[in-house]
């Protein structure tokens, strides 16, 4: 599933991440599996809430090169088309 965020429009990071759950844009979620659970279970929990789909089997540093960012990143939204 995580060759979906190469080629799928996407939100990166905590905060734009938050905003389309919210918001009813996101279709799934990744969350890095070393990420900080701080900033990762408030995100885990709206998702549940709102019955949006989860992964967690990737790490911080995966998730930024299927992204092609040169940093980790610890949330990334995938939106619905």
């Amino acid at each position: 599933m995580i060759t979906e965020l190469a080629s799928q429009e996407k939100v990166i990071g905590v905060k734009q991440s938050r905003k389309a759950i919210r918001e009813g844009r996101a279709k799934r979620v990744y969350l890095a599996c070393d990420a900080d659970p701080a900033i990762t279970d408030p995100v885990a929990e709206s998702c549940r809430r709102a019955g949006i789909p989860v992964e967690t089997a990737h790490t911080m540093a995966q998730l930024g090169h299927v992204c092609r960012i040169t940093v980790g990143a610890s949330v990334v939204a995938v939106l619905r088309e």
